[in-house]
C-alpha cells in the first residue's frame, strides 16, 4: 500500500485516475449501499482545518453513488486519517454511530457495541474501495488514508481516485504512469493482503480500547469485512462461485495479521442444491443491536438455521 498520496503530475489524463475512476463508478453501481461519491481530483481534503481548495472544483462531492455530480461542504467529511489520529473527530462519529444504532433498536446499546458496530461499518466499505477493483479488474488501488473519506452526519463514503496501482502484466493499463506491475496472482493477492492490513491498522489502533476486543477478535473483523465484500460483488455480478473461489485464494488459510482464512463451505438443500456459506472470525455485534437477530454468518446460527434462511430467500 502506498501511503503517500500521488503528486498531480501522476494525476493526469495518461495516469491511472482514469480507468480507476471507471471501476470505482461501476464499484458504485454494483454496491449502492456503499453510498460511494468521486471527489474532484483537487478539491479539498474534507479534514477540519483543511477546507480550502486547491483547484477550480472547489468542494467536495456529496455523499452519494459514484458518478453523481452535486457538491457539498468540505466539513461533510473525515478521512481515515484524521480518524485514527484525532479523538475529537473520533468521538464525534462514535456519537453520531450511537444515534443511528438507538434508532435501530428497542435497549439501550452499550458504548463498546457503537465502537465495534463503525468500525465494521468502516472496515466493509473501505476494504472494498481496495478488493472491489481487484476482484473487477485485477488491479489493486494505492490509497493513503486522505484519499478515504467518512461521512460525518452520515454512513457515505468518498474515495479521492489515487495515482497509481498495482496490475498484472497483461493488464492493458499496465503502461500507464503510476502503474506498478507484478509478476503474478499470487504476488496480486499479497498485494491486496498488505494494503488491507495497512488500511485497517490505525483504525484498529484508534478503536480497539473503545470496542473492549482483542487483536483476534479486531482482526477477524478486518478479514469478515475482506471476505464479505468479495462475496457481496460475486452476488452482485450473478458470479457468486467465482467470488468464493477468489476469496478462497486469497485467504486459503490462516496469514498473519488473519487469523482464520475465508473459510467457504456448502449447504446441502433438500433438492441438492448447494449453497455457499461460512462462519464469521470476528463478530459484527448485530444481535446486540437487534436482539434475537443475528447475522447469516454469526457463529451463534447453526447451519440448519443458515440453510432456512437461505432457502426463504
Amino acid at each position: 500500500m502506498n501511503p503517500t498520496p500521488a503528486p498531480a503530475s501522476v494525476r493526469g489524463a495518461e495516469s491511472c485516475v482514469a480507468p480507476l475512476t471507471t471501476t470505482y463508478r461501476r464499484l458504485g453501481a454494483l454496491s449502492p449501499n456503499l453510498n460511494l461519491g468521486i471527489a474532484p481530483e483537487d478539491g479539498p481534503t474534507g479534514a477540519a482545518g483543511s477546507a480550502g481548495s486547491t483547484g477550480s472544483a472547489g468542494n467536495s462531492r456529496d455523499a452519494a453513488p459514484a458518478g453523481d455530480d452535486r457538491t457539498g461542504p468540505a466539513d461533510a467529511w473525515t478521512d481515515l486519517g484524521e480518524l485514527a489520529r484525532e479523538p475529537r473527530v473520533l468521538d464525534a462519529l462514535l456519537e453520531a454511530e450511537g444515534a443511528r444504532c438507538a434508532g435501530n433498536s428497542a435497549t439501550g446499546i452499550r458504548p463498546d457495541v457503537v465502537a465495534s458496530r463503525m468500525l465494521h461499518r468502516i472496515l466493509w466499505a473501505t476494504c472494498l474501495l481496495l478488493s472491489g477493483p481487484w476482484y473487477l479488474e485485477r488491479r489493486v488501488p494505492r490509497l493513503g488514508p486522505s484519499d478515504v473519506r467518512i461521512g460525518r452526519r452520515d454512513e457515505a463514503l468518498q474515495i479521492v481516485v489515487p495515482g497509481g496501482f498495482a496490475c498484472l502484466p497483461d493488464d492493458p493499463a499496465a503502461s500507464l504512469t503510476g502503474a506498478h506491475v507484478l509478476p503474478d496472482e499470487e504476488a496480486l493477492r499479497q498485494e491486496l493482503r498488505t494494503a488491507a492490513a495497512d488500511q485497517a491498522r490505525p483504525l484498529i489502533a484508534a478503536l480497539a480500547q473503545r470496542a473492549r476486543r482483542g487483536p483476534r477478535a479486531l482482526w477477524g473483523m478486518v478479514e469478515d469485512d475482506l471476505v464479505s465484500g468479495i462475496w457481496h460483488l460475486g452476488r452482485a455480478t450473478g458470479e457468486e462461485d467465482k467470488a468464493v473461489a477468489a476469496a478462497g485464494e486469497l485467504l486459503p488459510k490462516p496469514m498473519a495479521p488473519f487469523p482464520a482464512g475465508a473459510g467457504f463451505r456448502r449447504l446441502h438443500g433438500g433438492d441438492g442444491t448447494a449453497y455457499a456459506t461460512r462462519t464469521r472470525a470476528g463478530c459484527c455485534l448485530f444481535y446486540a443491536v437487534s436482539p434475537g437477530e443475528a447475522c447469516a454468518t454469526c457463529p451463534r446460527v447453526g447451519d440448519a438455521d443458515r440453510l432456512a434462511r437461505i432457502e426463504a430467500g
